[in-house]
């Protein structure tokens, strides 16, 4: 048998049924109308926000990551929950605009964005991440020839990057963002051709477990951005700290004591330059709000047997939940908390089972021998961690599959 990550410690069971949000799995199967079905309980969203007020300074604003999960009940709730959101495409910028978000606490961020994307981000109000000296020549002239002014932060590729995190953003040759040493230049030129600037955008990494690896990398983001804006010769707005919190996926992984981050970053701020004394702070998180809440639901619709393995084969797949397959960005499979909705809290069976999609593809694998209850056609299999990179992260159109099922909770 293979080990599975820890299931959140938000869920519990009744009578052998997984609650979410005090509902049954099932009896949200049948509000939802079938199976596969991404549950997300907003109640569990919002005490993470809260906990991030207690834990973090109160001068540093809370920004949404919209690519973590842009379903939209659930942007309208976040629209007032936080303070800006952050988005990565002109599809995104559409989607934070209709929930509700105000342009002004809006920042657009991302590599290739279209002149049509660009476009409407300077009519909207938005603040447009900067990536690169082109895309900054591209937007002044756009603007220009629309009459508008338009806003524009820096995207700063730092020279460190966020140890220990699962995706390194920062440090090396990057395509996102403009290098330290060249981002002071593309701010004095943004201000001289009359842009409005309004700071920088200085994201080093994501999914990190480790909080003195998140403390450094934040000492060293302050720092990047006083010796920046000392160079252009004028305070920043806003400095986006990016964010970087990561969430328990696998054996071994520990929850992120946040605490002694908020401390410390208190500490920072308390102690910055001068030029940084009027700049406002935020810091954008996706996956950390939103990942431990999403659950996701899938029915078993045949279980085989293969030269002496056991497959237990769903109706839903890597189409929506690809991360879980193991097939999003990391090196090694392993396996996220799985459990049978339906017989929750039960004892496991001797044998490991293996857990598979409806694609037809060696790679559709949800559960690698994993240990759980014995099962049976129509049973719910539930796999946790779905709040984040699910649905929309996911090749949904492959195979021709119907698209999941999303409900929101709470």
């Amino acid at each position: 048998m293979k080990p599975m990550g820890p299931i959140p410690p938000f869920f519990a069971g009744e009578e052998g049924m997984l609650l979410i949000g005090g509902c049954g799995a099932a009896s949200l199967v049948e509000e939802a109308g079938d199976t596969p079905l991404f549950v997300y309980d907003m109640g569990i969203v919002e005490g993470q926000a809260r906990a991030f007020r207690d834990a973090m300074p109160a001068a540093l604003s809370l920004h949404y990551a919209v690519k973590a999960n842009p379903h939209a009940l659930l942007l309208e709730r976040m629209a007032k929950l936080v303070d800006g959101f952050d988005v990565a495409s002109g599809g995104e910028l559409a989607r934070a605009l209709e929930a509700g978000m105000d342009a002004a606490h809006i920042s657009f961020a991302g590599p290739g964005k279209r002149d049509d994307e660009l476009i409407v981000a300077i009519d909207s109000g938005a603040t447009i991440n900067l990536e690169s000296e082109g895309e900054a020549r591209r937007a002044i002239a756009l603007a220009e020839r629309r009459g508008r002014t338009p806003k524009l932060a820096v995207r700063v590729n730092p020279d460190f990057d966020l140890k220990g995190s699962g995706m390194r953003m920062g440090g090396g040759a990057k395509p996102f963002g403009v290098d330290a040493e060249r981002a002071a230049a593309l701010a004095r030129r943004v201000i001289e051709a009359g842009g409005e600037w309004r700071g920088w955008h200085i994201f080093a990494g994501s999914q990190a477990l480790g909080a003195q690896a998140l403390i450094e990398t934040q000492a060293a983001t302050v720092d990047l951005a006083a010796r920046l804006s000392e160079a252009v010769g004028a305070a920043p707005p806003l400095v986006n700290l990016g964010g970087g919190f990561g969430i328990p996926y696998f054996p071994g992984d520990e929850r992120l004591d946040i605490r002694p981050i908020g401390d410390a970053l208190g500490g920072m701020l308390d102690r910055r330059a001068d030029i940084l004394q009027d700049s406002a702070f935020a810091m954008e998180l996706g996956r950390w709000l939103v990942g431990e809440a999403g659950v996701y639901l899938t029915r078993i619709v045949d279980v085989k047997k293969s030269q002496g393995e056991t497959f237990v084969v769903v109706d839903g797949g890597l189409h929506h939940q690809l991360a879980a397959s193991g097939n999003f960005g990391t090196v090694v499979r392993r396996n996220y908390p799985i459990a049978v909705a339906n017989r929750f809290g039960e004892a496991s069976a001797e044998d490991a089972v293996t857990v598979v999609g409806c694609l037809c593809t060696p790679i559709d694998r949800l559960g690698d021998k994993v240990a759980l209850p014995p099962v049976e056609e129509g049973d719910l299999v539930a796999i946790f961690l779905a709040g984040a990179y699910g649905a929309s992260a996911s090749p949904a159109a492959f195979l021709g599959h119907p698209a999941p099922r999303e409900l929101l909770i709470g």
